[in-house]
Order: C-alpha cells, then sequence, then structure tokens
C-alpha cells in the first residue's frame, strides 16, 4: 500500500478540497492522509464563507504524518495565506518528499477567491520550485504568467513561462479552451498533449482537485509523469461523463464510477 498526502482545505459538500482528494486515492487503491488547511463553508452552489487553520497546526499536522508514516507522495491544494504557503514551503523542505503535485488553485467556479491575491507570488516562489509537476487551468496560467491564454499555442508559451519558476513539469489543463479540452504537458524539452472528448454536462465540481490527487497517486505507484498523466486524464474523464446531479448548482464528478461498475452496484 502506497501512502499519498493531500494538504488542502475542506469542502463541506464533499466534491472537492481534501473530501475529493481522499476519494480518489481509494479510488486509486493508496492510502490517504490529510493535512487541513482551510475550513470552507461551500456545496454546489458557491463559497459562503472560509476559516483558515492556524499555521502552527498546519505545521503540527504536517509533523503527525511525517513522524510516523512514509509519505510516497503529496498533493497540495487550497493555500489561501501567505503564512500557510510558508510554512507547507518549511515543512516540505525539511521532511522532502520525492513526489509533489501542486495544484494551484485560486478562485472556486463560482467566482470566490481561495487564494488571497497578495499571496500569488508566494505560492509561486515558495511551492514551485519543489513541484515534480503543477496544475494549472487555463485562468489560473493567465494570473501566473500574466497573460491571455485562448490557444493551444498560448498554452505552450504560458508552460514553458511557469517552467521558468521552478516547476520539474508543467501541466496546463485544457478545460477552459472553447475548442476542445486538451491538457499539454512541458518537461522543459517537449510539449506532450493529452487528448479527450469534451463532455457536456454542468456537473464538474472538484475536477482540478481530482485530477491532481489522481496524478499523485499514479505518481506514488510507480509511475513515470506521463503515464501518470494519461491514466489520471482518463479516470477524471470518466468520473466527469458519469457525474452526479447532486444539488442545486454545479454537482461534483463520480470518484468511484468504475469500482461501483465492476462491483454490480449500478443500474444499466
Amino acid at each position: 500500500m502506497k501512502n499519498v498526502l493531500t494538504i488542502a482545505g475542506s469542502d463541506s459538500s464533499g466534491g472537492a478540497g481534501i473530501q475529493a482528494d481522499l476519494k480518489t486515492f481509494s479510488a486509486h487503491g493508496v492510502f490517504g492522509m490529510s493535512v487541513i488547511t482551510a475550513v470552507t463553508a461551500q456545496n454546489t452552489q458557491g463559497v459562503f464563507a472560509v476559516q483558515d487553520i492556524d499555521p502552527d497546526v498546519i505545521a503540527k499536522q504536517i509533523d503527525a504524518i511525517f513522524e510516523d508514516i512514509v509519505v510516497d507522495a503529496v498533493k497540495i491544494g487550497m493555500v489561501s495565506q501567505i503564512p500557510t504557503i510558508k510554512i507547507i514551503s518549511a515543512k516540505l523542505r525539511e521532511y522532502a518528499p520525492e513526489k509533489l503535485v501542486v495544484d494551484p488553485v485560486m478562485v472556486s467556479k463560482s467566482g470566490f477567491h481561495l487564494l488571497n491575491p497578495d499571496a500569488e507570488q508566494t505560492l509561486i516562489q515558495e511551492l514551485l520550485p519543489l513541484a515534480t509537476v503543477v496544475t494549472p487551468n487555463i485562468p489560473e496560467a493567465e494570473v501566473m504568467t500574466h497573460r491571455s491564454i485562448h490557444t493551444h499555442e498560448e498554452m505552450e508559451d504560458a508552460a514553458k513561462a511557469i517552467f521558468q519558476m521552478g516547476a520539474k513539469n508543467v501541466l496546463i489543463k485544457g478545460g477552459h479552451l472553447e475548442t476542445d479540452s486538451t491538457d499539454i504537458l512541458y518537461d522543459g524539452q517537449e510539449f506532450i498533449p493529452f487528448s479527450s472528448a469534451r463532455i457536456n454536462t454542468k456537473n464538474t465540481h472538484g475536477t482540478g482537485c481530482t485530477l491532481s490527487s489522481a496524478i499523485a497517486s499514479n505518481l506514488a505507484r510507480g509511475m513515470n509523469i506521463t503515464d501518470a498523466i494519461a491514466k489520471a486524464k482518463e479516470y477524471i474523464t470518466i468520473a466527469i461523463e458519469h457525474s452526479l446531479d447532486i444539488g442545486k448548482g454545479v454537482g461534483p464528478t463520480h470518484h468511484f464510477y468504475s469500482l461501483y461498475q465492476k462491483a454490480g452496484l449500478l443500474d444499466d
């Protein structure tokens, strides 16, 4: 059993954040652990409040994990404050996990800022140099690079710019493209596209959290970066295709569809 840690915020509706991460870990056959950075009051319609966890408590959570359990990979999600980012960075440098996925969560689908704008540069400076791979979507990549992105070529240019910020690999997610949903990986030498059909559904809550957690799970299980992303892309595509129409707004993806199918728990 491989052990994977998520350092992220809690989503009370269960579709994103650490809840989505832990579900994804379980679906991939790895043991999931969590360090909670913030508690959010949110549902399928939006985020209504955030309570950040004291940085000292975050540090103690990280110590509690690393001093007791072998950590095969780490995924970082919502880290909204400068002190939060700095203590996480310090602890990761102390414990030096070999595989780290950074999902630079900035704004929720409802428009709520989950990363304080004054902390954006701190995230880039402190966490990207530690990252095995960073996984921004197009709006996040636009914030990070201060440029507009509308095409595959512009995604590639942004990936080069983000690579220069220190990450070993950059995966820009193409879900916000008007034409298709191609993701592009840049490893410093070549661009590798990951394409899939665009699925016509409004229920995409937590897709970014889920994809990054799937990548972390696959890296923990020994896959190289390209295979880890390809398998994660397949997983999130199925999860979106069979997403759950829960709530009044943007419903969650189905983290366990393939497992439910194998167990005969789904109606034909």
